[in-house]
């Protein structure tokens, strides 16, 4: 039992740093997070940027976002849009013609097969002539003045990706309010502080840009990796540039409804998440364009969503001291440890949530905040699932693991 204890007294220990971590940002937030940090003001700055969107079978909700591009305050002769129909069997393809012969920056890719979203961006790539690059997912509607504020972000020249805030559209579903919960505590405290610090904040796919010469440099999105948004975000870092987050402006998704819903798009997050871990653990180790601490901060994102898995790992291991006595003071100790866990995969992010909705003066939700213990026991058989499926895959020595889409509703 000595091994298992041993184990388990080691988990704690990982458990405790997390914890600790959310408690920092939750407290540098509430501090000094009011707004980002202000970005040079380097007068009218409207060079030429590319919009891209990848769509497949988005038929309910493509439509509202192209109507809110269309809005952007941006000139509209200093922005094109490439809306790839990636293989699209509803009418996609249709509704995309349709805003194109009314607007010329609008530029349809049809795709006959579906090939997933990082192809569906390298292809647009091909093609975009702006000298950054935006991406929107289907079901976003954007923020009309994102343009010229996500611009400010790159004033300062070893920015190589900006990303803004995103918020939730429908929160008529008790699951989607889960979802707007976990991005109030992501996007308004978590990305903020790590920004604030000057640590690794995530780019996360949509609603953010890229310099069109660094991501020409890294050969595009990688098309083997679920998460090409998190491996990005890692090679740009490793690449010498960081990334900035805007509170100031950002984008409203079309979050899951219900719990199946919530499983396949954590389940492809987990996944993808994991791939990157695997991918960039030692070179982040290795390289000398990150600092100490930007080092500590991209390890402890890199694995995650392996938290959960030590924490199921954990239920397990402490149940096993609890039953046979095992520890200081016997089974007590094993027993105020397991709470340890619970607390750290619980109550820290908690925390993070709770201040968000503060300084979003949203108070109302926090009648909501116990399912997110739902969300918690739920999250640990996701990735624990997940991890065991991404083993497989390693020794399987495939090149991609299956891309499951989330299904919009337009609502």
């Amino acid at each position: 039992m000595f091994v298992v204890g041993f184990l388990f007294f080691c988990l704690a220990f990982v458990m405790v740093v997390y914890l600790l971590r959310h408690y920092v940002f939750a407290v540098i937030t509430l501090l000094y997070g009011r707004g980002s940090r202000k970005c040079r003001d380097g007068g009218v700055f409207e060079p030429f940027v590319s919009v891209i969107v990848p769509a497949h079978n988005e038929e309910r909700v493509i439509g509202r976002l192209l109507g809110k591009i269309c809005e952007f305050s941006y000139p509209k002769e200093r922005f094109e849009v490439l809306v790839v129909d990636d293989g699209s069997t509803d009418s996609t393809g249709e509704i995309v013609e349709a805003f194109a012969n009314k607007h010329g920056f609008i530029k349809p890719l049809h795709r006959r097969l579906a090939c997933g979203k990082a192809t569906a961006l390298n292809e647009a790539l091909k093609r975009a002539r702006g000298e950054f690059v935006y991406f929107f997912d289907a079901d976003y509607v954007p923020d009309v003045n994102f343009i010229e504020v996500a611009n400010s972000g790159f004033s300062d020249s070893r920015v190589g990706v900006v990303q803004c805030y995103i918020g939730v559209l429908n929160l008529d579903k008790r699951v989607s309010k889960v979802v707007c919960l976990e991005r109030v505590g992501g996007y308004r405290v978590d990305q903020l502080a790590r920004d604030i610090l000057g640590l690794v904040p995530q780019f996360g796919g949509t609603a953010g840009g890229v310099r069109r010469g660094l991501l020409d440099a890294l050969g595009g999105f990688d098309e083997h990796v679920l998460a090409e948004d998190t491996d990005l975000t890692f090679r740009v870092y490793l690449a010498g540039y960081k990334v900035r987050y805007l509170l100031e402006v950002g984008s409203y998704e079309e979050a899951v409804e219900d719990w199946r819903g919530y499983w396949r798009q954590k389940s492809r997050w987990a996944k993808g998440h994991m791939q990157c871990a695997f991918k960039h653990f030692l070179p982040l180790l290795k390289s000398g364009n990150l600092s100490f601490r930007e080092k500590l901060d991209g390890l402890l994102l890199l694995f995650i969503y392996f938290v959960p898995v030590l924490i199921g790992l954990g239920w397990i291991l402490g149940g096993l001291c609890f039953l046979f006595g095992y520890g200081l003071g016997g089974g007590s100790a094993a027993f105020v440890l397991t709470l340890i866990y619970f607390i750290s995969g619980n109550i820290a992010p908690l925390s993070e949530v709770i201040v968000g909705v503060i300084l979003e003066k949203r108070l109302g939700f926090c009648k909501y905040t116990p399912l997110l213990f739902v969300a918690f026991v739920l999250n640990v058989f996701i990735c624990c699932k997940a991890f065991v499926d991404v083993l497989f895959w390693m020794l399987r020595g495939k090149h991609r693991l299956q891309w499951d889409k989330t299904v919009h509703k337009g609502t």
